[in-house]
């Protein structure tokens, strides 16, 4: 078996990012991948302004602690104003323009006005309360950099500095097999022997998350000629091709077969728990080989194995920067005493005292835990847990983001 980091290094090595560029609104990029660099045309702010509500001047006609001047104009944002006439103030508010002259801005709590002037009640320094031309961001600047996941932040960058459309690389078309012959859709009669497909709901949000575009070809019946077939149909149009279920050794397990017949598997048996066994391969089409995974059918297998090794793999591909989710150091509110051979992601949640909880079910197919859960703990092979170690922790927050 490969070791967990041996198998993310295999797969992100084999991720061949897509190079097709859209151009999109602005407004319309939010956690697309950003196809091309951007830098900024203009200076952002473009004129020095106000960082405030209150008075613009010249910090040479304040005389004492309080000095009284009289009110010369008045700059709302939105408006430029005229030089400012010297022992004199300007009403001004934040975000206007800072006239010529005027070298500090009072806030206006400091103030008393009465009619047409107004009672300095403090002395500025230089530049006080003033935002400088091009202090957030310079032209000629790079703001964002290729492969950056738009975040809503960003775009708000990009639209500040005047950038009204972006390039983007175009979606990941992700193709979803899904085998056994005891899968039901939710709203069908359950005969005995039959399950509902949750994978089918996991693997297509999880999917559409990330901003793929996602091709649901159904149910596969346990049988290697359809299953074949199925593959030939999924690589046609498809940049990777997901499966769940079928990877395993048993007789009715039949994807991994399918797969070799159809092009070549690079990884099958990882050493983790939940999902060891996950098939990395391509498949033969016409455009070259198509990217195939075969998650494990086990619903939870299937959560980690995509969150851990899937999600990475796909941002890759779709062209993005990708960096290891931030973990943190709790301390375990548990015994874990029969550590595996395999490198281990429990489900846990995390308490108020930077201590996390074990779920008490951690087969493969309690559900549940990952929805009682908020992360995992990332345990090495053989690691024996005790109440109150250190524990590696990944919050969900992480890795669905």
């Amino acid at each position: 078996m490969l070791s967990f980091d041996e198998a993310l290094s295999r797969l992100l090595l084999g991720a061949q990012p897509v190079s097709e560029i859209v151009w999109l609104p602005t407004l319309a990029c939010d956690r697309r991948i950003l196809a091309l660099p951007q830098v900024a045309a203009v200076d952002a702010p473009p004129l020095d302004n106000a960082a405030m509500d209150g008075y613009a001047l010249a910090v040479a006609d304040l005389q004492g602690p309080a000095t009284r001047l009289p009110i010369s104009q008045r700059i709302p944002a939105g408006r430029v104003g005229v030089g400012l006439r010297p022992g004199s103030v300007a009403r001004i508010f934040t975000g206007a323009p800072i006239p010529a002259g005027a070298d500090a801005v009072v806030m206006q709590e400091l103030c008393e006005q009465t009619g047409d002037e107004v009672l300095i009640h403090h002395r500025p320094t230089v530049g006080e309360h003033i935002r400088s031309a091009g202090s957030d961001i310079a032209a000629g600047s790079e703001i964002l950099p290729i492969g950056q996941r738009l975040r809503p932040q960003d775009t708000a960058l990009a639209a500040s500095v005047g950038i009204a459309r972006l390039p983007v690389f175009r979606r990941l078309r992700v193709t979803l097999l899904f085998t056994g012959n005891e899968l039901r859709l939710p709203g069908e009669p359950l005969p005995p022997g039959a399950i509902y497909d949750a994978n089918r709901f996991l693997l297509t949000a999880l999917l559409e998350r990330l901003g793929c575009e996602v091709r649901d070809q159904g149910t596969v019946a346990d049988d290697l000629s359809a299953t074949r077939q199925a593959l030939r149909a999924a690589a046609t149009d498809s940049d990777v091709i997901l499966s769940s279920g079928g990877v395993s050794v048993g007789e009715e397990d039949y994807v991994r077969s399918a797969v070799e017949a159809e092009g070549r598997i690079e990884i099958w048996k990882i050493a983790i728990k939940p999902g060891k066994p996950l098939v990395y391969g391509g498949v033969r089409s016409s455009r070259g080989n198509v990217a195939f995974i075969g998650l494990p059918g086990n619903p939870v297998s299937s959560f980690v194995t995509f969150l851990m090794l899937v999600r990475p793999f796909l941002l890759k591909m779709q062209g993005a920067r990708w960096s290891a989710p931030v973990s943190y150091l709790r301390r375990a509110d548990f015994d874990w005493l029969r550590p595996d051979s395999r490198r281990e992601f429990l489900r846990v949640r995390s308490a108020d005292d930077d201590r996390v909880k074990l779920f008490p079910q951690q087969g493969a197919g309690a559900l549940s835990s990952t929805v009682w859960g908020d992360g995992l703990v990332d345990n090495p092979s053989q690691q024996i847990i005790r109440r109150g170690d250190s524990v590696r922790f990944l919050p969900y927050s992480e890795l669905l983001a």
